[in-house]
């Protein structure tokens, strides 16, 4: 995601800060455009065009944004407040981009949809080329915004691997599965306009959508909202485009912090360890006090990074563990009894991975104090 110049960014006047935020807007949507002509009919009705552009927008954002990139402009400053000076960036680019884009749009544009067929880019027609450039412009404003959260909360993504280009774009979306478009678009647009969107949604304007791939379809059935609805095309546009902005920042905010957070816990056990192989047999158990439960997504990426780093600064890996199915409490007292000296460092390490998905469930606390009872007769 792109800043404004500095030199007019650092000017006290809101005049500078919206000429500026404008121009790079403009530069932005110019550069669209350009990727946006290369579309071809089938390239939007298929979704192929969300394929095309998520290449786009991360291949080369990537090589230049780094932790580096962020240091060098916010030396010293906390991540949590450079995270929400991004987000609010983004969202008034957003705004500014829904405005500029929103004046051109016509109501025909929805229908329009369903005709497109052809490979060639000429058979896509202006209104439609439009609307193209608003849904990319916002598309990959988005997806920049949440990578920028990642590096910022140091949280290491290859656009290149698919696992992660995939996390990147459910982080950046808000995808869930199961959800569907309607629901979040729903939430996304003010309170106001709710009863226009959902009786807009039941209309047949959208049917020809149905054939997009799920992002693609999730994304253009946003944009064809905004200017599908008769005579508030244009400030909805704007509010939409903010709002769904600001979701995508704050809920990237959301998982990204929160990743950190379990990695800073990790870092902290292991580097506190002294016995780390019991270590992780005894946080295992902790994390598999309810067998019958399913393991919280906290708990599992916890344990992944307790084992890399134990792997990493102490070089121990435990096959037996890494073969473990059901783990049998008694094998862990087992291994807590025969290990002599204080064990401190292992009760607070099982003390801090009960509490990393929230509160203490009472199997935690039976497996805690058993811990204690046997550390203090050790």
């Amino acid at each position: 995601m792109t800043d404004a110049p500095t030199h007019a960014a650092d000017t006290d006047t809101d005049e500078a800060h919206d000429t500026a935020d404008q121009k790079v807007v403009e530069q932005e949507q110019a550069e669209i455009k350009d990727f946006v002509k290369g579309l071809s009919a089938d390239d939007i009705k298929s979704g192929n065009w969300f394929t095309k552009l998520a290449a786009h927008a991360m291949n080369s954002y990537t090589e230049k944004v780094d932790w580096q990139y962020f240091q060098d402009r916010y030396a010293g400053v906390p991540a949590d407040a450079i995270v929400d000076q991004r987000i609010k960036m983004a969202a008034r680019y957003a705004a500014l981009e829904g405005g500029l884009s929103a004046g051109a749009y016509t109501a025909t544009v929805a229908a329009t949809i369903g005709s497109l067929g052809g490979a060639s880019p000429a058979t896509v027609p202006a209104a439609v080329a439009t609307m193209m450039v608003d849904v990319a412009f916002t598309t990959q404003l988005q997806l920049r915004l949440a990578y920028d959260i990642s590096v910022l909360y140091r949280i290491p993504l290859d656009v290149h691997d698919p696992e992660d280009l995939w996390k990147l774009i459910r982080v950046a979306f808000t995808i869930k599965s199961g959800e569907a478009a309607r629901e979040g678009v729903a939430k996304a647009v003010p309170a106001l306009v709710r009863p226009l969107v959902k009786r807009f949604y039941s209309g047949s304007v959208l049917n020809a959508g149905k054939a997009l791939p799920v992002v693609g379809k999730s994304l253009l059935q946003r944009n064809v909202i905004k200017i599908g609805i008769p005579l508030v095309g244009v400030p909805l546009a704007v509010l939409l485009n903010r709002y769904t902005t600001l979701l995508a920042g704050r809920h990237a905010r959301a998982v990204f912090r929160n990743e950190a957070r379990v990695i800073e816990i990790a870092e902290g056990i292991s580097e506190r360890s002294r016995h780390p192989q019991l270590m992780l047999w005894v946080a295992w158990l902790v994390l598999r006090a309810n067998a019958k439960a399913k393991i919280a997504d906290d708990e599992a990426l916890l344990m992944r990074h307790l084992v890399r780093l134990v792997r990493e600064r102490h070089e121990v890996v435990d096959e037996n563990l890494a073969n473990v199915v059901d783990i049998d409490p008694a094998e862990v007292w087992k291994r807590v009894d025969a290990e002599p000296g204080d064990l401190g460092d292992v009760l607070d390490a099982a003390e801090r991975v009960a509490t990393v998905d929230g509160d203490v469930n009472s199997r935690e606390k039976a497996i805690l104090a058993e811990l204690r009872e046997r550390c203090r007769r050790g």
